[in-house]
């Protein structure tokens, strides 16, 4: 008995090769990237300060809704915008 030889082809090439020089996104993806950053940064500096000069006072300015609910909300923006940036494919 004679074992057949099954015909295996290289891996489908893709149909520009990718030279050198490109860059992994395009220039939407790296716009979307920095507007992710700045909402990012934008959200923890709203996080900052509430503190009290003197600790054994108690500052309720902590519990603002700047720094409980909108800081979180878009540093988690950020994320998405992020997130997106990088799994949008290029037009190129």
């Amino acid at each position: 008995m004679e074992k057949k030889k099954k015909h295996v082809e290289p891996a489908a090439q893709s149909k520009q090769p990718v030279q050198s020089g490109d860059f992994a996104f395009g220039k939407e993806n790296y716009r979307l990237m920095l507007i992710g950053l700045a909402l990012i940064a934008i959200g923890f500096i709203l996080m900052i300060g509430g503190g009290s000069k003197d600790p054994s006072q108690f500052n309720p300015d902590i519990f603002s809704f700047r720094r409980i609910t909108l800081a979180p909300i878009l540093v988690l923006a950020g994320y998405v915008v992020e997130i997106f940036a990088i799994m949008k494919k290029p037009k190129d």
